[in-house]
């Protein structure tokens, strides 16, 4: 990013580094044992970065693969690849010099692994649902749309260790966006020597990353992240290695981790309620809102804008968030995460509160009556698909019983809980009514949630459209985008669209209480982006 343009836009969402910084003690000595054993509420989905799509493939990603920088701690972007940085004056070249570094296999690391990487996400070919990120990087777009070819991207590579990009506009955020997985270099030979296999398992890899995966066939629920010894920062890599394993019942991986088993498990609300005072309870805050996606382009009873404002106005965020989550998980009132992004000394939320995302069971029945009599038909019937997880579960279940309780005319909302990467194939693919999905910021501005439900992104599944909102987005992505009060605003009254026309319906912010044993030390958790940064961690006696 270009810090200080995107500070008078939004401020950084925090990194928060838990415990002390690797060897920043002298006082602390290492424990015989550096292996980290760490618990998943959910499957490994892809290490493909011009495929992946959440957040636990970027973890992965981000600590096996590395690209031109690194979030760090205290929000700051700290040096990957890249030895040193220029940008032009008219903030629209960056060349990037880059260190010596090594893949795996024992292949150089090149200017030409990022050349390829980027124009192979580019590609229609690929279908990368994330590929809109590119946007403002010369040419992307109509690469994307299939004008151009991939080799017009605004990216070349000068010799082995110099990569020069060329924007089309000024992005505020771009620095930013080179420390996210999809902006990650490549191996040519790698992808073409996996074919369809490569990142579906982790002997389809190839790594340049403080660790290097092992053990993952793409199905299973065990694997390992070990110390990459071809990393160029390997001397300040302590772990050896990183234990994973998925449980998605956190009374399973709270019985593992009080028997020594996992250093780190979630907590459920009850759990947080009894353990809140004890050494290594913390609470992870999240740049990250769990909302309603509609399937507008397939239901006709979502098509319509009167039923989706009644099932907002139906549900009692208040109660959600604080008995049914708890942990300080708050109610979401926007699609935007609160405290992610400011203004003239005003969060973002503030000014873009909705009255839309508030229950009113009275609005909510007098809505439905009216939305089913556009439609043709005497009461509503939606499926709900969700996660399999135990609070996936718990959320579902509470919206499934609000909408049928306020709603109340013979509503029947039937839930179907799958596997993780069922629910995300089956929401990509469009076999949905409504889904309960999350989306965490890639970096902390509002443009990282909005950009979602504009009519061409490849994550609108529900394929809602509002003219007037795309043309909000795109004027805070072009004429406005140096004029940073215009820019908040255009981006205020998107929001106020999406509220009104119920494009998504939010419903919370999720803050995560979990347990990570005391001995843990150097920890950095980001609230945007990717959420875990493995690389300075080690475990003291």
């Amino acid at each position: 990013m270009k810090a200080k343009k995107l500070l008078a836009v939004g401020s950084l969402a925090a990194l928060t580094a838990v415990g002390l910084a690797a060897c920043g003690n002298k006082s602390d000595k290492l424990a015989s044992d550096q292996v980290l054993k760490w618990s998943y509420q959910s499957e490994l989905p892809s290490m493909d970065p011009s495929k992946a799509t959440d957040t636990i493939s970027f973890d992965q990603m981000a600590n096996s693969m590395e690209g031109l920088y690194r979030l760090g701690k205290d929000s700051k972007v700290t040096p990957g690849l890249a030895k040193s940085t220029k940008v032009s004056d008219d903030g629209l070249t960056y060349t990037f010099k880059l260190r010596k570094s090594t893949w795996s296999n024992g292949d150089p690391v090149t200017a030409k692994d990022f050349v390829y990487s980027w124009q192979r996400t580019v590609d229609p070919k690929t279908a990368s649902e994330y590929s809109y990120l590119f946007s403002g990087i010369k040419n992307a777009d109509a690469i994307i749309d299939g004008k151009k070819p991939v080799t017009d991207l605004g990216v070349k590579a000068v010799g082995d260790d110099k990569l020069v990009v060329t924007l089309e506009k000024d992005i505020p955020y771009f620095k930013l966006l080179m420390g996210f997985p999809l902006f990650f270099p490549q191996s040519q030979k790698a992808v073409e020597k996996y074919g369809d296999k490569y990142g579906t398992a982790a002997k389809y890899m190839t790594y340049n990353g403080p660790f290097k995966m092992t053990g993952w066939t793409g199905t299973n629920l065990k694997w390992k992240l070990e110390k990459n010894d071809k990393y160029w920062d390997k001397d300040n890599v302590k772990l050896s290695a990183i234990e994973f394993q998925v449980n998605k019942s956190t009374n399973t991986s709270y019985n593992l981790y009080q028997s020594n088993k996992l250093d780190y498990t979630f907590l459920s609300t009850e759990q947080a309620k009894q353990l809140n005072k004890q050494d290594g309870y913390h609470i992870l805050k999240q740049a990250r809102t769990n909302y309603l996606q509609y399937n507008v382009a397939k239901n006709k009873f979502l098509a319509n804008q009167k039923i989706r404002q009644a099932i907002s106005h139906a549900i009692n965020r208040e109660t959600l968030a604080a008995n049914i989550l708890g942990a300080g998980t708050l109610p979401s009132s926007s699609i935007v995460s609160k405290g992610l992004a400011t203004y003239d000394g005003k969060d973002f939320v503030q000014v873009a509160d909705s009255k839309a995302n508030k229950l009113d069971k009275k609005e909510a029945q007098r809505l439905l009556k009216e939305g089913l009599q556009e439609v043709g038909e005497d009461k509503l019937t939606l499926n709900l698909l969700g996660d399999d997880t135990d609070v996936a579960k718990k959320v579902t279940e509470f919206v499934q019983s609000q909408l049928e309780t306020n709603l109340g005319n013979g509503t029947k909302i039937t839930v179907q809980n799958v596997p993780f990467k069922t629910r995300l194939s089956r929401v990509s693919g469009g076999d949905f009514d409504m889904a309960a999905v999350a989306w965490g910021a890639d970096f902390a501005d509002p443009i990282s949630f909005l950009d979602l439900f504009t009519s061409d992104n490849s994550y609108n599944t529900g394929k809602w459209n509002n003219a007037e909102y795309d043309k909000l987005i795109t004027a805070s992505k072009t004429t406005d985008a140096n004029n940073a009060k215009k820019r908040f605003n255009d981006l205020v009254k998107a929001s106020d669209v999406l509220n009104e026309d119920q494009g998504a319906t939010p419903l919370f912010q999720l803050n995560q209480a979990y347990m990570l044993r005391p001995g843990v030390k150097g920890l950095i958790q980001n609230s945007a982006g990717v959420t875990n940064n493995w690389k300075n961690v080690y475990i003291s006696k």
